[in-house]
């Protein structure tokens, strides 16, 4: 255990630096020891009492009978696997509710288990083939696929198992979703001892977020016609071969479905990615090259990189097209100080030369505001514009920023922040120019750089909130996700970028219902409607010093205003509070945005939110 450590230890020192490595172990130690871990896990103890079938419903899964009952194939790749490892995955299969599967193996170790090949024998579902060589994972798993005879093809590993309830829940989504042809589903970790932890509660399918992170990973089942249409699995890509399946699968097939539940048990011991994330390097490497072959399939001009923040999740840097105009808007109202470090701050370092910063004066009175509105607008990229709005009304000072706005992109920023990313806007471009995409957002720090946004999710509080905020600087979330660039629900109006038609399109930001709160996000959640997707994107940083123009909700008629304006957000978008966010699975507490396991009571029916 000791040389295992210290093996981790060397492998962060050569990879990310002497400096680096000593920062995260000093984070884990006093930061990451704050966590409780044992509550943690015993959230989830809870979650799985009161959210899995029980041994009647079990009973009763068994006696149902669906109209469609299609043949479901499990592949699974064997090499050296351990005996019991095995047993416990052919029991798992074998006590499954539904009962129209067969059971491939491919068995490439150099010597035949003989126990093993006993276990297969007694069971007519099980097809059992030795290769005598090991022909790699890819080949492996292919050669189980031809074995198969089912409708559905699904992937399970030689030391993981399945839930007696996971074909039944397949079969079921078939059967709500004829026109279904790619599943996955929710997963967790189990250990050696057969104790579950780490539950993985994804969102529902986000192309942005696959393209830099398989966040899928397990449990996938495919119709096999799409696979016939795809091809197997690419030997060329070992160590990320099933990411580079998925990536074909999804290209081709709008028909995906996710099934927000707990369908498969990840086994982590001491020599599986499961347990220690670094010790198959060799795949994040193969990682690259299979994002890579999926954005020139694609059509997408970007590079590729893996940025070693946390492992297994990439960078994606599209290109620019052409040298389009950027529009900067920045409301202000007495507050030059901090909007003389935010300018500076862009004037220093964006590296994109194509901009125009609109300040949107509102309101200010004192002198030296004047003053300095004066020597800034000497650079020729900067325009004061004074909107001649009595309140602070921040919807429609916005709107009069866009529409006096030359530049094709607009960029809603706030004058409470400071940029700490030089290339920002040729990121954000780069996605902004996606015409699917209709927003993208930044990663935002408070002034000590622990996390202030990394992305909305409505339904937080019953209403919306920012994501992982409080995350101390140097840890992350356990799945990495303020690392990763992510599809979400909303991004914050603090530093909020898209194409300049965006607003004609979905009709500005709400001046009456939103003047000051939730106008992000209902510009958001109105961008989604029209069928775009709006992305969060962490390697824009900003640290962000927040409300410092309007201040707080300190007084009663401030109070009075957010009160309204919160039940105007709940009024207006109730069909999709009752739907859930997409992005936010509907297993984690949304009493915060913090992705915590939804232990103290059952999984959210359509009508609860908050």
């Amino acid at each position: 255990m000791i040389i295992h450590k210290l093996s981790r230890i060397f492998y962060h020192i050569k990879r990310y630096g002497m400096i680096r490595t000593i920062k995260k172990i000093i984070g884990r130690i006093f930061l990451l020891g704050k966590v409780n871990r044992q509550s943690a896990k015993q959230l989830y103890q809870t979650w799985i009492v009161q959210n899995e079938p029980a041994d009647e419903e079990l009973e009763n899964q068994k006696k149902h009978k669906f109209a469609k009952q299609p043949k479901i194939s499990i592949v699974v790749p064997l090499y050296n696997t351990d005996e019991n490892f095995f047993l416990e995955l052919l029991n798992s299969v074998l006590v499954q509710t539904y009962s129209n599967w067969e059971l491939c193996f491919a068995d490439g170790s150099q010597e035949r288990n003989d126990t093993i090949y006993a276990m297969c024998s007694r069971c007519s579902k099980v097809r059992y083939r030795f290769l005598g060589e090991n022909k790699g994972i890819s080949e492996n798993t292919n050669l189980a696929i031809e074995m198969a005879q089912g409708d559905y093809i699904a992937f399970l590993d030689h030391d993981d198992t399945l839930p007696p309830f996971a074909l039944y829940e397949i079969v079921k989504t078939i059967n709500d979703k004829p026109e279904t042809e790619f599943i996955y589903s929710d997963e967790d970790k189990i250990d050696e001892k057969g104790e579950r932890f780490d539950p993985y509660f994804k969102p529902d399918f986000s192309p942005e977020t696959l393209e830099c992170h398989n966040y899928i990973t397990h449990f996938v089942v495919i119709k096999k016609t799409l696979l016939d249409q795809i091809g197997k699995l690419n030997s060329q890509f070992d160590g990320a071969q099933d990411f580079d399946f998925v990536l074909r699968a999804t290209e081709n097939t709008k028909h995906i479905d996710h099934i927000p539940k707990v369908l498969y048990h990840w086994r982590a011991h001491q020599k599986s990615t499961a347990k220690v994330a670094d010790t198959k390097n060799y795949a994040y490497e193969a990682g690259v090259k299979v994002i890579a072959e999926h954005l020139k399939r694609t059509g997408k001009e970007a590079i590729v990189k893996n940025p070693g923040e946390v492992p297994g999740i990439y960078q994606v840097k599209y290109a620019v097209k052409g040298k389009p105009k950027v529009s900067i808007l920045i409301p202000n109202k007495d507050y030059y100080q901090g909007l003389k470090k935010c300018l500076k701050s862009i004037l220093t370092l964006t590296t994109y030369e194509n901009y125009e910063i609109l300040i949107l004066e509102n309101n200010s009175t004192e002198k030296e505001t004047f003053a300095f509105y004066k020597t800034i607008q000497q650079n020729p990229k900067i325009r004061v514009l004074e909107c001649k709005e009595k309140e602070f009304n921040y919807s429609k000072i916005i709107n009069f920023g866009v529409k006096n706005a030359t530049g094709d992109f607009i960029l809603q920023l706030n004058n409470d922040t400071k940029l700490l990313t030089p290339d920002w806007l040729e990121i954000l471009l780069g996605y902004a120019q996606n015409k699917e995409i209709g927003a993208v957002g930044a990663r935002l720090y408070y002034a000590d750089k622990s996390i202030q946004h990394a992305g909305i999710a409505y339904g937080i509080a019953g209403k919306a909130g920012n994501l992982l905020v409080g995350l101390p600087y140097g840890t992350h979330d356990p799945f990495g996700r303020e690392a990763a660039t992510r599809n979400v629900a909303a991004v914050t109006g603090a530093c909020l970028f898209c194409r300049r038609e965006i607003y004609d399109e979905v009709g500005f930001m709400a001046e009456t219902l939103f003047k000051v709160a939730f106008n992000d996000v209902d510009f958001c959640l109105k961008i989604l409607e029209k069928g775009y997707r709006v992305v969060y994107n962490p390697y824009i940083e900003l640290i962000h010093y927040e409300s410092k123009t309007r201040g707080y909700e300190d007084t009663p008629e401030k109070k009075a205003r957010f009160e309204e304006e919160t039940q105007n957000f709940q009024t207006k978008w109730n069909h999709l509070l009752q739907k859930g966010d997409p992005y936010y699975n509907p297993n984690l507490s949304h009493a915060d945005g913090n992705f915590k396991c939804r232990g103290d009571y059952q999984s959210p029916a359509p009508s609860d939110v908050g």
